[in-house]
Parts: C-alpha cells; sequence; structure tokens
C-alpha cells in the first residue's frame, strides 16, 4: 500500500470548509470521541465502537482478515442535540499529514484500500434527540489483496451550508479501523537523503551548531514506528557530539516518507563532520505488543570549517610573515651601513698612507 497525498483545496464558487475530528487508536483517555458541533453549535453528537465479540469499551477498530474473508462489527452514532440529525456514513483510506497526524480522505475521494472494502449497513442515518443508532458494517478483503497493515476509518458526516460566509461545511467524525491482512510479514524501514549541515558561531574558539535532515521511508508492508539516535563526530571518530532525544516519529503506513529534523549544538568544528543515524523500528502485533527490530544505520559527510578561527589564524600568520621580513630587512639595511662605513674608513686610511708618504 502507498500512502495517499491529501487531498488538495479547489478554489471554486462554492468553498468547502472540513472540520475532522478522527478518534485515534493512539488516545489513551477516553473511549468515545469528544462530541463535534455544527457551526452554531445546534448539533452534537457522538461515535462510538459496538460492544460485542471484538470487545467493549474499544478505542478503535482493529482486524487481522484473510485475503478473500471478511469481520462484521457496528458504530454507536448517538444524537445528543436537540433537533432531528441526518448523517451521511461512508469509509475512507487513511494517510498521515505533514503534523504527523492520521487523516481520512473526504468523500469523494477514491479510496484504494479499507475505504473500498468496508461497506456501511446504511449511507445515511437520521437519529431522533437523545436518540442513538447502531450502524453494521462488514470489512470485506479482496482475495488479491496484499498481505500486511492498512489503516483507515469509518465516518459520519454532516454537510450545512453557512450563508454568512458563503461556504459549505463538511464536519466528520468517525474512528480508525487498522487492518492486518494474513501472509507474509516484511517489515522495513530505511533512512534516506540524509543530510548535515553545520553553522559557526563568531567566536573564533567557540563550538557551533548543525542540522542533520534525513527522511524514514516505511519499504515494508507493515506499520511502523522507531526510535532514532543520532551522532556527530570529526575525523577518525575523534570530538563526538550526541544529538540526544528525538521525538518519535509518528507510525508510518506502508510505502510513507517522514521528513526528520535534528539539531545539533555544541558541535566542535573539525573540518569534517561524520552524522552517523541509527533508527530502531518498532513494530506492534495484533495483541498490543511492540517488538524492536534491528536498528538501521546511515552515514553522510559535511563540511565543518572554523572560519572565524581561520581567519584569525591567517592575521596571525600573515602579522608574523610581516614582522619576519621587516626583522630581515632592518638586518639588511644595518649590514649595508656597516659594509658602507667599514669602505668609508679603509678609504680614508689609505689616503691617509699615500699623504704621509708624499
Amino acid at each position: 500500500m502507498h500512502a495517499v497525498a491529501p487531498p488538495r483545496r479547489t478554489t471554486t464558487a462554492v468553498l468547502v470548509r472540513t472540520a475532522l475530528l478522527v478518534l485515534l487508536a493512539a488516545l489513551v483517555s477516553g473511549t468515545f470521541a469528544r462530541p463535534a458541533q455544527a457551526a452554531e453549535g445546534d448539533v452534537t453528537w457522538t461515535v462510538r465502537t459496538a460492544a460485542n465479540d471484538y470487545g467493549e469499551d474499544r478505542s478503535s477498530f482493529s482486524y487481522a482478515v484473510n485475503p478473500g474473508g471478511e469481520a462484521e462489527d457496528a458504530l454507536v452514532v448517538a444524537n445528543h442535540g436537540t433537533e432531528p440529525l441526518s448523517l451521511a456514513v461512508y469509509a475512507a483510506d487513511g494517510y498521515t499529514t505533514e503534523k504527523g497526524q492520521l487523516d481520512l480522505l473526504t468523500e469523494g475521494t477514491k479510496s484504494r484500500s479499507i475505504g473500498s472494502w468496508v461497506r456501511a449497513g446504511r449511507e445515511t442515518v437520521r437519529i431522533a434527540p437523545g436518540k442513538s443508532a447502531e450502524i453494521p458494517f462488514t470489512v470485506k478483503v479482496p482475495g488479491n489483496a496484499t498481505p500486511g497493515d492498512y489503516v483507515g476509518g469509518i465516518l459520519t458526516s454532516l454537510k450545512q451550508a453557512d450563508d454568512t460566509e458563503g461556504i459549505a461545511v463538511d464536519r466528520r467524525l468517525g474512528i480508525r479501523i487498522k487492518l492486518r491482512v494474513s501472509g507474509a510479514l516484511r517489515p522495513g524501514l530505511s533512512v534516506e537523503d540524509l543530510h548535515v549541515d553545520y553553522r559557526g558561531s563568531a567566536g573564533p574558539f567557540a563550538r557551533g551548531d548543525a542540522t542533520v535532515t534525513y527522511n524514514l521511508h516505511n519499504t515494508g508492508n507493515a506499520l511502523l514506528s522507531g526510535t532514532h539516535k543520532v551522532t556527530l563526530t570529526g575525523p577518525f571518530g575523534t570530538l563526538s557530539t550526541d544529538a540526544g532525544d528525538i521525538p518519535a516519529p509518528p507510525e508510518l503506513l506502508p510505502g510513507e516518507r517522514w521528513k526528520v529534523t535534528v539539531p545539533v549544538h555544541a558541535v566542535t568544528p573539525a573540518f569534517r563532520l561524520t552524522a552517523t543515524v541509527a533508527v530502531t523500528p518498532l513494530i506492534t502485533d495484533a495483541a498490543g505488543s511492540t517488538t524492536a527490530l534491528e536498528p538501521v544505520r546511515a552515514t553522510a559527510r559535511g563540511w565543518a570549517v572554523p572560519w572565524t578561527l581561520l581567519l584569525l589564524l591567517v592575521l596571525v600568520l600573515g602579522a608574523a610573515a610581516a614582522a619576519f621580513v621587516l626583522v630581515r630587512r632592518g638586518r639588511a639595511r644595518r649590514a649595508l651601513h656597516e659594509e658602507e662605513r667599514v669602505r668609508v674608513a679603509v678609504e680614508q686610511a689609505l689616503r691617509d698612507k699615500a699623504d704621509q708618504h708624499s
């Protein structure tokens, strides 16, 4: 499965503003999604998982299904407002946003996995005030589905016209669906496009800051997170600097990439830096247990030239060279002066001797 880019907003005669509230499995506090309110606050509803053989008080839907198999479950929608509530019900594929959060494709955007495999018992539901409705749905996995992890969600949607702003408002509330299609699980994570940039300081003997950037690419067929370690070293492994704690990346879907930027402080400008990145992939099984895989490592090199120190050295060497030249010139002038004095003295002595003989 490949990461699906988020739909782009297009400019039309009527703009569509979408508010998406998705209950993620990663949320620990509370089973129920928080209420989503309409524009004027006159409509409020919640969604939750149904209590059945899969369990009670689940924070999300999770299944392990063979290719060609299916799973049946239900979503409970409750109307906490004072007016009847009509909602659309549909499923959509998930993707990771630039902020590291799970989002779901909007209605009308074609889904290629869970969004097309989930069939709700009804496409719309009307719920009286203070009442709730249980909506059954079926996850039917195609026989040719590729083994691995898939993430999407089942959604309820309320569309309203906002005459004051001249836009249509689509408010969505849903619950995540995680599906593992049985077969060979091949988790894989790579570190790509690794770069290191160094920024020195004005002080000639001060340390500077470096920035290490790279992309994490989920090359396998399983959901993966991981822990990072970034180290900078000088020539021959000297002057090592550790980046310290690095925020964990989001759980990446198969095929997705995530850009990581790591600042490293107090780096000695050792002319040539080597950045070493070690990422330990973490995979979670169906029971919720997390297993660490073999670390993935990558290295890159960059320049860390202490320009201020070099400039100071150039100035010092230049001053020393100028002083050396001046000293040599002084010695040469004194030597010439001494030679001239001796020559004059000799000539004078010769003239004096000639005068005595005459």
